[in-house]
């Protein structure tokens, strides 16, 4: 039970700064990654912002016209990313999101949801990939991202049956660093 309950740890505040360094910023280049899936004036989610690493790269690409939701369960970490943005263009932009243990708590249409490195803290997943099927508009993609180290190959391929079987279909996305990756795109 104890190692369920690690695997279902959501990472501290107080480790923010570890999730935001220069290294992983090269490793795991938000442009790089964000830039084939959304375009300008698109709608678009970041699920478990942590302090912004990839929210603000989903504002520069989404632009004036779009709009990005960064949901987070902690305050702490929608702190962080208020901060970054305060008093920059990018702030008429994103919207910070509080979700709670139980729910997202949105009613946006989503064309793109980015989730990174969140899937395997949640402990009610079901729910969760119902509200994320929700969530997105016809055709609208979800991008998953997962640590090796974290999700084994059998739990991450549990995970995409899981979407399957909601109505999503996979479609072909780039590798990223020490990680598990699918595209999904829900049927139109």
């Amino acid at each position: 039970m104890k190692e369920k309950e690690d695997k279902n740890r959501v990472c501290p505040v107080e480790r923010a700064g570890a999730l935001d360094t220069r290294f992983r910023r090269f490793m795991q280049s938000p442009k790089r990654i964000l830039k084939p899936y959304i375009k300008p004036g698109m709608q678009v989610l970041d699920l478990g912002c942590g302090p912004g690493v990839y929210t603000l790269e989903m504002a520069k690409l989404v632009g004036a016209k779009g709009s990005v939701v960064a949901a987070d369960i902690q305050e702490g970490m929608l702190q962080i990313v208020q901060k970054k943005i305060q008093d920059t263009p990018l702030e008429k932009i994103i919207t910070l999101h509080q979700t709670s243990r139980q729910s997202l708590n949105l009613s946006m249409k989503a064309d793109f949801i980015l989730a990174f490195y969140v899937l395997h803290e949640i402990p009610d997943k079901e729910n969760l990939y119902k509200e994320l099927y929700s969530q997105l508009k016809p055709g609208g993609k979800l991008l998953i991202i997962e640590p090796k180290g974290n999700v084994t190959k059998k739990e991450f391929g549990n995970i995409i049956l899981q979407f399957k079987s909601l109505g999503f279909h996979s479609v072909n996305c780039a590798k990223v660093f020490f990680s598990r990756t699918v595209l999904l795109q829900k049927s139109e």
